[in-house]
Parts: C-alpha cells; sequence; structure tokens
C-alpha cells in the first residue's frame, strides 16, 4: 500500500532522484534504537526493508510504539525543523535496510534548489501530520477510558 507519506508518492522522480544522490545504505539489527526521543536530529532514513517502530515516552510507563513503518517511509522527521531534536524514538523492529541521509547536506541541497527544498517540506509536512494523528489514536487507545473510538 502506498501512502501520501511513502517516497514514491510523496516525491516526483526527479525530485527522488535528486535526494537519492546523498543517500548511503544502512542496516540495523533487530532491536537497534535507531534514535531517542530529545537527541540531536542529523540524519534520517527511508526504509528499504524490514520494519521500525516508532515510540513516545510516557511518564511512569515504558514508551509506547504510535506507529510501525515500512518500504518506502521516512524514519524521522525532526531534521527538518529547528531545533532539530527528535521528538519520537524509533526502534528496528526487524532487521532493517534503510537509505541514510545526512540531514545538513539535504537542507543545503534544498536551500539551493526552492523546487525542490518546497516539494521536500510538503512532504515532510505530510508525514509529520499523519504522525501526529497517528500517535494521538494510538494514545487514546491506550490510556483514554474508551480508546479513541476510532476504527484505523
Amino acid at each position: 500500500m502506498t501512502s501520501t507519506t511513502n517516497l514514491s508518492a510523496g516525491l516526483t522522480a526527479g525530485h527522488r532522484e535528486r535526494l537519492m544522490l546523498l543517500a548511503r545504505e544502512v542496516s540495523f539489527d533487530t532491536g537497534t534504537r535507531i534514535f531517542e526521543e530529545g537527541r540531536r536530529a542529523d540524519r534520517f532514513w527511508i526504509v528499504r526493508t524490514g520494519t521500525v517502530a516508532l515510540d513516545l515516552r510516557v511518564p511512569g510507563r515504558r514508551a509506547a510504539v504510535v506507529e510501525s513503518l515500512g518500504h518506502g517511509e521516512l524514519i524521522g522527521w525532526s531534521w527538518h525543523f529547528p531545533p532539530h531534536v527528535w521528538h519520537l524514538g524509533a526502534e528496528a523492529m526487524s532487521p532493517v535496510r534503510a537509505y541514510e541521509f545526512d540531514a545538513e547536506a539535504v537542507r543545503t541541497m534544498c536551500a539551493g534548489d526552492p523546487e525542490l527544498g518546497r516539494a521536500i517540506a510538503d512532504w515532510v509536512g505530510r508525514v509529520v501530520a499523519h504522525r501526529l494523528h497517528a500517535s494521538r489514536i494510538r494514545l487514546l487507545d491506550l490510556y483514554a477510558p474508551y480508546g479513541s473510538g476510532s476504527r484505523m
């Protein structure tokens, strides 16, 4: 299933090609913490294979998983917005292969190509909106007396 948060639906072929010039292949073993909430966001990833869980710290409880990401999805959006600090945490739930991007290099590329910059900002904005909604629904399901009432 392709959503607007997936790379192939989020950017045109030309913009994807430009972005992929900065990609490097990485892998994470199951259980690897990819990043921690509150730490510096200096890179991001696009999943090639595997599953990544996004989680949110909940005081007095274990971190709550708010979404699972798979093929083509963006891991991390905090790199795009100052102060460039992670708003969630991420952990590999299976072996993960991904493309990794240096955030500063991508921001510099976007500044030099305003059309690409707008396209990436629009894509990342859609990802943020989707993650906010998913986090809200998940937290209501976990902690509200009657859940979210959503059938998602």
